[in-house]
């Protein structure tokens, strides 16, 4: 499978080290040999219909700022919508980091990708937070496949577990742990007694947040994360717009020391049921399914025949997204061996 990758930071570099390392395992086991003949960055593009070298595209991504910087596959200051006109491909992998609140340029990476027939596999949540029922209309209507399995848990299957393992029941209600920076500065104030600006600090220097945590600490990240689930799970045509989001900037140590007294932990809780969809901060029982501890995320599935259902796992993580990334990729290879009679 032809692939080309727009991005290539922490989750695109987790990509090229699994494809690298289980190649033999990948065509054995599922019949797939992924081969990427294009990676676009901030600087340009490195291109090889043959197949670009991950081990070269990382060198010198690192000794020049940018793939591009490539001696002879070098295309300085090409732009994603050029090579995803021009580059002959099966695949497009969109793993720009999200953006809100228009989701560019991952929107229109993705519509150019499905116009051109390219099946998609997006890690980038904006897209998907603004415009995803449109986005799976044009999908639907180029006989495309769009997949996302990675924006949200990472490499805990919420999305699949949710669509493909509860046949027969309904969805009626979701509620989650769906950000784990949040989590572990919540924990950390529980835990330890640290301020919200101390916690974030420490998730900071731990890796579990970026250098602007924004998207994260104003709940805009979980918001995200609802639509994606609303929409998916429980076919609710919606976008971030429709979502009440409050973060926790307001929580303070003495809110969390207060719940504490009570038997409860504040938890930034995302709520999807037939009247909300919002993100807000709730102090919930310290035995509640959702009170996982650290960068750990966990979802509640409310169904109609089963009851309730509780996922969790590790929500975020390069290799743990570039995990998810392959995964949509097995399964779009499986379409397509459908489609044909294979």
């Amino acid at each position: 499978m032809r692939i080309i990758m727009i991005g290539f930071g922490s989750v695109g570099k987790a990509f090229a080290e699994i494809v690298n390392k289980d190649t033999g395992k990948l065509r054995e086991s599922y019949g797939i040999t992924p081969k990427v003949v294009a990676i676009v960055d901030r600087g340009g593009a490195m291109i090889n219909q043959r197949g670009v070298d991950f081990q070269e595209a990382i060198s010198v991504r690192m000794s020049s700022g940018s793939v591009a910087g490539h001696k002879t596959l070098g295309h300085k200051g090409a732009s994603a919508l050029k090579v995803i006109d021009s580059v002959e491909a099966d695949v497009l992998l969109e793993l720009t980091p999200t953006t809100l609140p228009d989701g560019e340029p991952g929107i229109t990476h993705i519509e150019s990708g499905i116009r051109k027939g390219l099946n998609i596999i997006t890690t980038n949540k904006g897209p998907l937070a603004v415009a995803m029922p449109s986005l799976l209309e044009l999908a639907q209507y180029q006989k495309v496949s769009l997949r996302f399995s990675g924006t949200v848990g990472g490499g805990t299957p919420f999305l699949n577990f949710a669509k493909e393992c509860l046949p027969g029941s309904r969805v009626e209600s979701i509620e989650g742990i769906l950000n784990g920076t949040t989590n572990y500065i919540l924990t950390r104030m529980l835990e330890v007694g640290v301020t919200l600006s101390e916690a974030l600090k420490e998730a900071q220097d731990a890796g579990y947040a970026e250098t602007d945590p924004s998207y994260d600490i104003s709940g805009l990240d979980t918001a995200s994360k609802l639509v994606i689930m609303a929409n998916w799970i429980m076919q609710r045509s919606v976008s971030i717009r429709d979502v009440e989001v409050e973060g926790i900037s307001k929580v303070s140590l003495g809110d969390v020391q207060n719940a504490k007294c009570s038997g409860k932990a504040i938890k930034l809780v995302g709520m999807i049921n037939d009247s909300e969809i919002s993100v807000h901060p709730r102090a919930l029982p310290v035995e509640s399914p959702l009170c996982v501890k650290g960068s750990l995320n966990a979802v509640v599935f409310n169904t109609d025949l089963a009851g309730p259902i509780t996922v969790s796992g590790r929500g975020a993580g390069g290799t743990e997204t570039a995990g998810a990334v392959l995964r949509d990729l097995i399964d779009i290879k499986r379409d397509l061996l459908r489609s044909s009679g294979a």
